[in-house]
């Protein structure tokens, strides 16, 4: 199965959170085709949590949390990673109530 370019599943996403009322903001604007994406959960209380894809043994791609905590040092994380892959997509969503979709059929 082929996988889905990034700048085309950010679109996607974004949409689907739209739908939803759920705010989502493009951080950083990673490489159309290839760019490793990451995803912030801010819910708006001072802390964040950030997911990344991951290639489990079975070959699927769930979201995985990467960082979660006080929202200075994710985002001191964040920024890290943006230095070291200038390549790489930040997402911000913010959902006092937790909500990311990543988990939703499509997504996934």
């Amino acid at each position: 199965m082929s996988r889905l370019a990034a700048g085309l599943w950010v679109q996607a996403y974004i949409m689907r959170l739209q739908i939803e009322m759920i705010p989502a903001y493009v951080l950083a604007h990673g490489d159309d085709t290839a760019g490793a994406i990451l995803v912030k959960l801010n819910p708006l209380d001072g802390t964040a949590k950030v997911f990344q894809r991951i290639m489990s043994m079975d070959g699927s791609r769930p979201w995985d949390v990467l960082t979660e905590g006080p929202e200075p040092e994710v985002d001191a994380l964040l920024e890290r990673q943006r230095r070291s892959d200038p390549d790489i997509w930040v997402i911000e969503v913010e959902s006092r109530a937790g909500r990311h979709m990543l988990d939703e059929p499509g997504l996934e």
